[in-house]
């Protein structure tokens, strides 16, 4: 058996780095130098430099009191990039800006990438309340609307894999956070043809989200509407979710002739 190729110092210092964008993608609230240190087992000298060298090229942020970074704007537009580029987010623009305009709600869609969902698409309504989610966004999946829905349609495999992590991440007392519990949610899903994120990744919070089928992707994106419990409370789920397939209707309509005039541009 061959042996193992030392990794360069390099090579291991870019993981870090990127291993630093992913935990500081995923905080809403942001993270200290400490809590960054200890959640991905790096000295704290070295994520000290490396969040330096981020926050130089502003892919990094620190907050007002200098003692949480975020995510900075730099990293933020690595995924505008992505949606440019994908057929699908165009297509959805003009009916998820009809759907955030009639029910004054933000709307986003998703898609898979390997056990994780990515924003590719997001519309916000006139008004003052402004979620933390960007296109390029990566999400859980057992804590979103989108991610359920993503999650229950995608094939055996990915749902094997997903499952095989055995726990997840509790981000509120709501959250789904072992396999079983998720195996009969993603049944559940599956049956009712919508995904419900009731508070369960951020405290009142809720979305709904519905599988968009599309000729181009082997798994269905998924679109949702989210606000907060005042806005979308349990009981206007059957307006919501009659608004939320009308829309995904029209993307899978406009969808395979926009993807005609992109592959004989």
């Amino acid at each position: 058996m061959p042996e193992p190729v030392p990794q360069a110092p390099h090579a291991l210092a870019v993981e870090r780095a990127l291993a630093i964008l992913e935990a500081l993608d995923e905080s809403r609230r942001g993270l200290t130098l400490s809590e960054l240190s200890r959640k991905l087992a790096i000295p704290k000298s070295t994520t000290h430099v490396l969040l330096q060298t981020l926050q130089r090229l502003q892919y990094a942020e620190r907050d007002e009191g200098g003692r949480r970074y975020r995510i900075g704007l730099r990293a933020r537009t690595l995924g505008h990039g992505m949606a440019r580029g994908f057929t699908l987010a165009e297509v959805a623009l003009a009916p998820m800006q009809r759907l955030a305009e009639e029910l004054r709600l933000t709307s986003h869609l998703a898609v898979l990438d390997g056990i994780e969902g990515v924003y590719v698409q997001k519309v916000e309504p006139p008004g003052l309340i402004r979620f933390g989610t960007h296109i390029g966004k990566r999400m859980d999946l057992h804590c979103t609307a989108v991610g359920k829905v993503l999650l229950a349609f995608a094939c055996s495999e990915t749902q094997q894999r997903f499952l095989a992590k055995g726990a997840f991440l509790r981000h509120t007392p709501r959250t789904i956070a072992t396999a079983d519990a998720m195996r009969q949610e993603i049944a559940r899903v599956r049956r009712l043809g919508y995904g419900v994120d009731n508070e369960e990744e951020e405290g009142e919070v809720r979305c709904f989200a519905v599988p968009v089928f599309c000729a181009g992707l082997r798994t269905p994106a998924a679109l949702s509407v989210t606000g907060t419990t005042g806005q979308l409370p349990m009981s206007r789920g059957s307006e919501v979710l009659a608004h939320l397939r009308r829309a995904a209707r029209e993307v899978e309509e406009a969808e395979p002739a926009a993807l005609g005039r992109s592959e004989n541009a």
